[in-house]
């Protein structure tokens, strides 16, 4: 499958600078199509492990209705949009991932999916307390992955400067 490059290559990220991103980020755009073939774009808490996203979700709703339709998704993460008005720019960094969505059925992929969630948004939490919480959590609880087919990332072009000095 081929995705479309970047017109302005100076402004890329590198892959190392993607996953960083994906990594620090506590939140991002998960973008469907929804209804009525109309975009359907929602607010969203992940983990990324290093080589696939993970998002929790209720057992029925827009998205999983929508995954089960279509399974091709894009997400994006900003990592920084600092307006500078005397310049009449935002010093931007954001990712955009595209990939398949896969609703986790198997319990054991669905425990693990949740502990990398739990642990990147509790980390101080006990073991004991977030397995608690977890199971409190479980019956209602669905989890999501989204394996990359593609990721890219831009930063502003002031930003890139920066780096070659």
């Amino acid at each position: 499958m081929m995705f479309r490059e970047m017109r302005r290559k100076k402004q890329a990220l590198s892959r190392e600078d993607c996953a960083d991103i994906l990594k620090r980020g506590t939140s991002g755009v998960l973008a469907l199509a929804g209804d009525q073939d109309y975009p359907y774009a929602v607010p969203i808490s992940y983990v990324y492990d290093g080589e696939k996203l993970y998002f929790h979700c209720a057992k029925s709703g827009h998205k999983l209705d929508a995954i089960n339709r279509n399974a091709k998704a894009s997400f994006c993460v900003i990592d920084q949009d600092e307006i500078v008005p005397e310049e009449y720019t935002s010093y931007f960094r954001s990712v955009i991932v595209f990939g398949t969505m896969r609703i986790l059925t198997d319990e054991d992929e669905k425990r693990d999916a949740i502990d990398k969630l739990a642990l990147k948004y509790a980390p101080n939490d006990t073991a004991e307390n977030r397995g608690e919480t977890i199971e409190r959590e479980w019956k209602p609880l669905c989890m999501l992955e989204m394996h990359i087919d593609h990721m890219s990332g831009k930063e502003a072009i002031e930003l890139a400067k920066k780096k070659l000095g």
